[in-house]
């Protein structure tokens, strides 16, 4: 048995996908509501919460193999319920500024979470994605507004990852013989720019997608009012403020696990082209 947390998101969605297309077995998709899941045929969706480590009891009995982003709850207290429940295998999803930027906040608690992990006697596989295209999802409103994207860094690139290759790994990494005690740093195939991510948004929707640079205090100001001032600090400092040849490397990771090339942004922006309209 897989149990698939985050099921309803951009990567668990598309590794359900994965796992029911290539006859993986038995599978459970983690969702707050069952009833409004809409799962794919065969795949059995469980009620629970990462923020409530009790309500994972009932969706971990019987599990085998477990798919897990970080930082959605008590990640501690998640591992240990799920080593306590007999699983075997735990697929982490952390991030690349583990390697990169290991002084950020955030990247500390990620390792943390890696760490205990590794110490639990489960088996375990670490994805380490860079930023994910779907961040781009922020735009959705004005674009839809048909007002002006505003991002800092305009130009600066990175190699933005598609959240179904993340998926991809792992599926491979749940279902395939090799990956236990693996570390896998994953990015999409090239470099890409906040201003040409409009620009591939805009070449979707089959019209012009106004796009305006800003300063780091002003996309500072509104990210602090959500997230917090250092939390705000750290995603700018990844996004261009401190950027770095570990953060800006194209890795060939998702091809070698997968047997399939990473897919560009463009790709993504064109599959996702109905968020924007």
């Amino acid at each position: 048995m897989i149990l698939v947390t985050g099921a309803t998101g951009n990567i668990g969605r598309a590794l359900l996908d994965e796992l029911r297309a290539g006859g993986a077995g038995p599978l459970r998709g983690l969702t707050r509501d069952a009833a409004s899941a809409a799962f794919p045929d065969g795949v059995a969706a469980v009620e629970g919460s990462l923020a409530d480590t009790a309500s994972l009891k009932p969706a971990l009995t019987g599990v085998r193999s477990l798919f897990l982003v970080s930082r959605l709850g008590s990640d501690a207290e998640i591992l240990d319920a799920a080593r306590q429940a007999g699983v075997e295998h735990v697929v982490l999803v952390s991030s690349i500024t583990v390697e990169t930027h290991p002084h950020l906040g955030p990247a500390a608690e990620n390792l943390a979470v890696e760490r205990h992990l590794q110490d639990s006697g489960m088996a375990w596989t670490v994805l380490r994605p860079t930023q994910f295209a779907s961040n781009s999802l922020m735009w959705a409103a004005t674009i839809r507004a048909h007002g002006t994207v505003r991002a800092p860094f305009a130009d600066t690139g990175l190699p933005t990852i598609h959240p179904a290759d993340i998926a991809s790994v792992a599926r491979a990494a749940l279902t395939g013989p090799g990956h236990h005690g693996q570390e896998y740093a994953l990015t999409g195939p090239e470099l890409v720019t906040a201003r040409q991510q409009a620009e591939a948004i805009a070449a979707a929707l089959g019209r012009e997608v106004p796009f305006a640079e800003t300063s780091r205090q002003e996309a500072h100001a509104g990210m602090a009012a959500v997230f917090g001032s250092e939390a705000a600090d750290a995603v700018l400092d990844v996004m261009g403020g401190d950027v770095n040849d570990g953060i800006q490397r194209v890795r060939g990771t998702v091809e070698e696990v997968t047997g399939s090339p990473a897919r560009p942004f463009r790709q993504w922006a064109a599959e996702n082209a109905a968020a924007f309209r």
